[in-house]
């Protein structure tokens, strides 16, 4: 009986300690973010490594860095940076599987450093989801020990010029959302050609995605979409990129652009070309632009540009071969064209909008696009040129508030 006694007691201990056990490892990983790891099969072989192409495949139903450096357990691939609090450098590529989801926060990561070596772009490819919260992601050059420069990467029409290769994040056809919350993203892209697909921050999939409180600066684009819906971009910082800032393209539709800060970018401030259509552009200041602070493009149709902020720019908004779109209540100073429409736009609606300080023309209206545009109600004040194109036509009815006030 007294043997029995003490069996049955190790029996309970045992089984209390296992439950004990399991208990606790489920608490602990339960507070390290939302990213703990799962298979959608139940192994632990979500996470693997292709060697030739230097390429981490993730189908974790989620996962974060912490998981999938515990997994490959190669400091050559994926380590700790030493010199950053919850830093990581990354020496590979990463792709994110339909179904998978890849959770970069501030749980275990601050910034994620990917190499660059001037010579190997490594890419993240999103077919699944990603979040980004609160952490900074971008290249880095182990030669130089600072980011990685693709100054040399340039466009011109179809003119281009190679640049230095730099890490860029792609999102595919992809079964998720890629949100952007409160992060930096910096120093990613390059030109590598028409089509190349290498810009930096490319959407080509991830309908329903956020990019919110970013710091999204030093990319070749800062954000270019194709044939995506629904996103919302918004409350961010979007500068010093090479060559546009914003540039949604290609049949992207219903999307948001709001209360955004874009300047200083090496081409076009907020650009939508091809077939783009439901884009709300509002509450941007946008100011110091290569070329343009915002420009409809190539049958932009059934959009809004509104409450925008525009100075500093060598043309401050512009339509062009773009139709049934609405330009109202913006404020465009300082700049060498106030609005431009060309004479291949038609059914456009421009009112309302204060047009002061312009070097050269502050309606920039070409000749028959009066005609085919309702134009009115504009303020225009205190600009070389008030040249209003045909303005006595029915369709243009426009305030002269310079102090030297012409008939029109």
């Amino acid at each position: 009986m007294a043997i029995f006694a003490v069996l049955v007691f190790a029996l309970y201990v045992t089984f209390g300690g296992l439950v004990h056990s399991s208990s606790s490892e489920s608490q602990s990983s339960s507070e390290t973010s939302p990213s703990t790891s799962s298979s959608s099969d139940g192994s632990s072989s979500c996470i693997t490594f292709d060697d030739s192409e230097r390429m981490i495949t993730i189908t974790c139903k989620t996962t974060n860095l912490t998981y999938i450096d515990n997994q490959l357990k190669a400091p050559d691939i994926l380590h700790r940076d030493e010199a950053v609090d919850k830093g990581w450098v990354l020496n590979a590529g990463i792709t994110i599987a339909e179904g998978a989801a890849l959770y970069i926060n501030s749980s275990d990561t601050s910034w994620l450093k990917i190499i660059g070596d001037g010579e190997t772009a490594y890419p993240i490819l999103v077919s699944g989801s990603m979040k980004i919260d609160s952490v900074k992601i971008s290249s880095w050059d182990p030669n130089t020990n600072n980011y990685t420069s693709s100054l040399d990467s340039d466009r011109d029409g179809q003119d281009v010029q190679i640049g230095t290769p730099r890490p860029y994040i792609v999102v595919d056809s992809a079964t998720g959302t890629t949100d952007i919350i409160n992060s930096e993203i910096a120093y990613l892209g390059y030109e590598s050609g028409y089509g190349g697909g290498r810009t930096g921050l490319r959407y080509e999939g991830g309908d329903g995605s956020i990019i919110r409180g970013s710091n999204i600066h030093d990319l070749y684009f800062g954000f270019y979409s194709k044939g995506v819906g629904d996103m919302t971009l918004e409350n961010n910082h979007i500068h010093n990129n090479i060559h546009y800032g914003l540039d949604p393209h290609t049949v992207t539709h219903d999307m948001t652009i709001k209360n955004n800060t874009v300047h200083d970018n090496g081409s076009i401030g907020i650009i939508c070309s091809l077939d783009c259509y439901n884009i709300t552009i509002e509450n941007n200041t946008v100011y110091n632009n290569t070329k343009m602070g915002i420009m409809f493009s190539r049958n932009m149709t059934d959009s809004i540009a509104r409450n925008n902020d525009v100075s500093n720019e060598d043309r401050g908004i512009v339509m062009s071969e773009s139709s049934n779109n609405e330009v109202y209540n913006n404020t465009i100073t300082n700049s060498g064209s106030g609005i431009d429409v060309d004479e291949d736009s038609f059914d456009n609606n421009i009112h309302d909008n204060t047009i002061a300080d312009i070097a050269e023309e502050a309606l920039g209206i070409e000749e028959g696009a009066e005609e085919q545009n309702t134009i009115h109600s504009n303020i225009l004040v205190n600009n070389t040129n008030n040249n209003i194109n045909n303005s006595t036509n029915n369709n243009t009815n426009n305030d002269d508030d310079h102090d030297d006030q012409d008939s029109s």
